[in-house]
């Protein structure tokens, strides 16, 4: 039980450095207003300004992953 609580905390721990805006529930909004306008094929300036040049030039090798971390960059930090 107690290995549990260590490994929650650790990965809240480490999810808050990374992105420290996560407990922000305005910031919540942003991820899914962006969610949103993705799938209506509108994306926010806010999350185009985010993708890396090196994202863009990798073509068709794009992850779930890497698109999560793109979202999350552009509202939790």
């Amino acid at each position: 039980m107690r290995l549990f609580f260590f490994l929650f905390c650790g990965i809240f721990a480490g999810l808050y450095l990374s992105w420290p805006g996560l407990v922000i529930p305005e910031n919540w909004k942003c991820f899914n207003n962006i969610i949103t306008k993705t799938t209506e094929n509108k994306i926010s300036l806010k999350a185009a300004l985010e993708i890396s040049p090196s994202y863009l030039l990798k073509g068709k090798n794009r992850k779930k992953a890497s698109k999560i971390r793109i979202v999350a960059d552009a509202c939790f930090r």
